[in-house]
Protein backbone atom coordinates (compact mmCIF):
# COMPACT_ATOMS: atom_id res chain seq x y z
CA UNK A 1 0.00 0.00 0.00
CA UNK A 2 1.21 3.52 -0.85
CA UNK A 3 1.99 5.12 2.50
CA UNK A 4 1.34 8.59 1.10
CA UNK A 5 -2.36 7.79 1.31
CA UNK A 6 -2.34 6.74 5.00
CA UNK A 7 -3.51 10.10 6.40
CA UNK A 8 -6.47 10.11 4.01
CA UNK A 9 -7.27 6.46 4.76
CA UNK A 10 -7.43 7.07 8.52
CA UNK A 11 -9.51 10.23 8.03
CA UNK A 12 -12.03 8.22 6.02
CA UNK A 13 -12.11 5.35 8.49
CA UNK A 14 -12.83 7.29 11.69
CA UNK A 15 -14.98 10.37 12.10
CA UNK A 16 -14.04 12.81 14.92
CA UNK A 17 -16.81 11.32 17.10
CA UNK A 18 -15.58 7.78 16.39
CA UNK A 19 -12.03 8.77 17.26
CA UNK A 20 -13.21 10.24 20.57
CA UNK A 21 -15.16 7.07 21.35
CA UNK A 22 -12.21 4.90 20.37
CA UNK A 23 -9.94 6.91 22.65
CA UNK A 24 -12.33 6.45 25.59
CA UNK A 25 -12.37 2.68 25.03
CA UNK A 26 -8.56 2.51 24.89
CA UNK A 27 -8.31 4.45 28.15
CA UNK A 28 -10.33 1.71 29.84
CA UNK A 29 -8.39 -1.09 28.11
CA UNK A 30 -5.08 0.36 29.25
CA UNK A 31 -6.17 1.05 32.82
CA UNK A 32 -8.24 -2.11 33.22
CA UNK A 33 -6.05 -4.66 31.45
CA UNK A 34 -2.81 -3.74 29.69
CA UNK A 35 -1.27 -1.75 32.55
CA UNK A 36 -0.65 -5.02 34.43
CA UNK A 37 2.11 -5.80 31.91
CA UNK A 38 3.76 -2.38 32.09
CA UNK A 39 5.69 -0.95 35.03
CA UNK A 40 5.80 2.81 35.53
CA UNK A 41 9.59 2.45 35.30
CA UNK A 42 9.49 0.84 31.83
CA UNK A 43 10.31 2.17 28.38
CA UNK A 44 7.38 1.33 26.10
CA UNK A 45 7.37 1.26 22.29
CA UNK A 46 4.01 1.51 20.50
CA UNK A 47 4.47 -0.04 17.04
CA UNK A 48 2.19 1.32 14.30
CA UNK A 49 0.73 3.64 16.92
CA UNK A 50 -2.08 5.05 14.74
CA UNK A 51 -3.69 7.93 16.62
CA UNK A 52 -1.79 7.01 19.78
CA UNK A 53 -4.61 5.73 21.96
CA UNK A 54 -2.43 3.14 23.71
CA UNK A 55 0.49 5.54 24.13
CA UNK A 56 -1.62 8.30 25.64
CA UNK A 57 -3.21 6.10 28.27
CA UNK A 58 -0.51 3.64 29.34
CA UNK A 59 1.69 4.74 32.26
CA UNK A 60 5.44 4.32 31.75
CA UNK A 61 8.67 6.16 32.48
CA UNK A 62 9.41 6.68 28.79
CA UNK A 63 7.15 6.26 25.77
CA UNK A 64 8.17 5.83 22.13
CA UNK A 65 5.93 5.47 19.08
CA UNK A 66 6.47 4.47 15.45
CA UNK A 67 4.06 4.94 12.56
CA UNK A 68 4.23 5.54 8.81
CA UNK A 69 1.55 8.23 9.08
CA UNK A 70 3.24 11.61 9.79
CA UNK A 71 -0.02 12.96 11.22
CA UNK A 72 0.35 10.60 14.19
CA UNK A 73 2.85 13.01 15.78
CA UNK A 74 0.14 15.61 16.37
CA UNK A 75 -1.97 13.06 18.29
CA UNK A 76 0.74 12.21 20.82
CA UNK A 77 1.78 13.98 24.02
CA UNK A 78 4.85 16.16 23.61
CA UNK A 79 7.03 13.93 25.76
CA UNK A 80 6.53 10.87 23.51
CA UNK A 81 9.43 10.13 21.18
CA UNK A 82 7.85 9.70 17.73
CA UNK A 83 9.53 8.19 14.66
CA UNK A 84 7.84 8.34 11.28
CA UNK A 85 9.19 5.11 9.85
CA UNK A 86 8.44 1.48 9.13
CA UNK A 87 8.41 -0.88 12.09
CA UNK A 88 10.52 -3.25 10.02
CA UNK A 89 13.50 -0.93 10.38
CA UNK A 90 13.83 1.37 13.42
CA UNK A 91 17.46 2.55 13.41
CA UNK A 92 16.73 5.48 15.75
CA UNK A 93 15.87 3.09 18.58
CA UNK A 94 18.96 1.55 20.22
CA UNK A 95 19.37 -2.19 20.66
CA UNK A 96 18.16 -3.60 24.00
CA UNK A 97 16.61 -0.29 25.05
CA UNK A 98 12.87 -1.09 25.24
CA UNK A 99 11.09 -2.86 28.10
CA UNK A 100 7.73 -3.48 26.42
CA UNK A 101 6.63 -3.43 22.77
CA UNK A 102 2.95 -3.12 21.93
CA UNK A 103 1.06 -3.37 18.67
CA UNK A 104 -2.57 -3.60 17.68
CA UNK A 105 -3.59 -4.77 14.20
CA UNK A 106 -0.09 -4.58 12.78
CA UNK A 107 2.05 -7.59 13.61
CA UNK A 108 3.37 -8.54 10.17
CA UNK A 109 7.14 -8.40 9.65
CA UNK A 110 8.01 -6.59 12.90
CA UNK A 111 9.17 -9.44 15.13
CA UNK A 112 12.85 -9.50 14.15
CA UNK A 113 13.31 -5.77 14.66
CA UNK A 114 11.33 -5.89 17.91
CA UNK A 115 13.69 -8.54 19.24
CA UNK A 116 16.58 -6.20 18.53
CA UNK A 117 15.18 -3.19 20.39
CA UNK A 118 13.76 -5.15 23.35
CA UNK A 119 15.82 -5.62 26.47
CA UNK A 120 16.59 -9.26 27.35
CA UNK A 121 13.45 -10.65 28.94
CA UNK A 122 11.33 -7.77 27.59
CA UNK A 123 7.66 -8.19 26.68
CA UNK A 124 5.82 -7.91 23.39
CA UNK A 125 2.05 -7.39 23.73
CA UNK A 126 -0.07 -7.89 20.63
CA UNK A 127 -3.80 -7.41 20.10
CA UNK A 128 -5.01 -8.48 16.67
CA UNK A 129 -8.27 -9.45 14.91
CA UNK A 130 -8.58 -13.23 15.01
CA UNK A 131 -9.24 -14.54 11.50
CA UNK A 132 -10.71 -17.72 13.02
CA UNK A 133 -13.54 -15.77 14.67
CA UNK A 134 -13.90 -12.88 12.20
CA UNK A 135 -13.25 -14.54 8.83
CA UNK A 136 -15.39 -12.12 6.83
CA UNK A 137 -15.14 -8.88 8.81
CA UNK A 138 -11.36 -9.00 8.74
CA UNK A 139 -11.27 -7.99 5.07
CA UNK A 140 -13.48 -4.92 5.55
CA UNK A 141 -10.38 -2.76 6.11
CA UNK A 142 -8.14 -1.82 3.19
CA UNK A 143 -4.85 -2.23 5.08
CA UNK A 144 -5.61 -5.66 6.59
CA UNK A 145 -3.25 -7.85 4.59
CA UNK A 146 -1.98 -10.59 6.93
CA UNK A 147 -4.74 -12.86 8.28
CA UNK A 148 -3.75 -14.39 11.61
CA UNK A 149 -5.40 -16.61 14.17
CA UNK A 150 -4.19 -16.77 17.76
CA UNK A 151 -2.44 -20.04 16.92
CA UNK A 152 -0.62 -18.84 13.80
CA UNK A 153 0.48 -15.69 15.65
CA UNK A 154 1.84 -17.76 18.53
CA UNK A 155 3.73 -19.94 16.08
CA UNK A 156 5.23 -16.83 14.46
CA UNK A 157 6.40 -15.47 17.81
CA UNK A 158 7.92 -18.78 18.88
CA UNK A 159 9.65 -19.18 15.51
CA UNK A 160 11.19 -15.72 15.93
CA UNK A 161 12.64 -16.60 19.33
CA UNK A 162 9.98 -15.28 21.70
CA UNK A 163 8.37 -17.37 24.45
CA UNK A 164 4.58 -17.00 24.49
CA UNK A 165 3.40 -16.47 28.09
CA UNK A 166 -0.27 -15.58 27.60
CA UNK A 167 -2.63 -16.28 24.72
CA UNK A 168 -6.29 -15.22 24.84
CA UNK A 169 -8.11 -16.35 21.67
CA UNK A 170 -11.11 -14.06 22.30
CA UNK A 171 -10.66 -10.73 24.06
CA UNK A 172 -12.61 -7.74 22.70
CA UNK A 173 -15.06 -7.44 19.77
CA UNK A 174 -13.72 -7.09 16.25
CA UNK A 175 -13.26 -3.31 16.23
CA UNK A 176 -14.52 -0.10 17.79
CA UNK A 177 -16.89 0.04 14.81
CA UNK A 178 -18.61 -3.15 16.01
CA UNK A 179 -22.21 -2.64 17.09
CA UNK A 180 -21.65 -3.33 20.78
CA UNK A 181 -22.09 -0.76 23.59
CA UNK A 182 -18.95 1.37 23.88
CA UNK A 183 -19.54 3.49 26.97
CA UNK A 184 -16.43 3.33 29.20
CA UNK A 185 -18.52 2.07 32.13
CA UNK A 186 -19.72 -0.91 30.07
CA UNK A 187 -16.22 -1.60 28.70
CA UNK A 188 -14.82 -1.53 32.23
CA UNK A 189 -17.39 -4.09 33.36
CA UNK A 190 -16.82 -6.19 30.25
CA UNK A 191 -13.16 -6.57 31.27
CA UNK A 192 -14.23 -7.91 34.68
CA UNK A 193 -16.02 -10.93 33.20
CA UNK A 194 -13.76 -13.08 30.99
CA UNK A 195 -16.60 -15.52 30.28
CA UNK A 196 -18.24 -12.75 28.24
CA UNK A 197 -15.05 -12.42 26.18
CA UNK A 198 -15.64 -15.96 24.95
CA UNK A 199 -19.05 -14.92 23.65
CA UNK A 200 -18.26 -11.54 22.07
CA UNK A 201 -14.50 -11.50 21.53
CA UNK A 202 -13.15 -11.40 17.97
CA UNK A 203 -9.61 -10.17 18.68
CA UNK A 204 -6.86 -12.14 20.40
CA UNK A 205 -4.27 -10.95 22.89
CA UNK A 206 -0.81 -12.46 22.95
CA UNK A 207 1.96 -11.66 25.46
CA UNK A 208 5.44 -12.98 24.65
CA UNK A 209 8.85 -12.57 26.28
CA UNK A 210 12.14 -12.05 24.48
CA UNK A 211 15.11 -14.32 25.35
CA UNK A 212 16.79 -13.54 28.67
CA UNK A 213 20.23 -13.49 27.05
Amino acid sequence: MNTEHLPRLYQLRFSPDERAGKDAIWKVLCEGYFQQFVSEHDTVLDIACGYGEFTRHIRAARKLAVDLNPEARACLPEEVGFYCSSAEHMPEIPTNSVSVCFTSNSMDLVLKESLRVLKPGGLFICMQPNIRYAPGEYWDFYDHVLPLSHLSAAEGFEKSGFRVEKLIPKFVPFSTKSGYPKHPFLVRNYLRFPFVWRLLGRQFVLVARSPEH
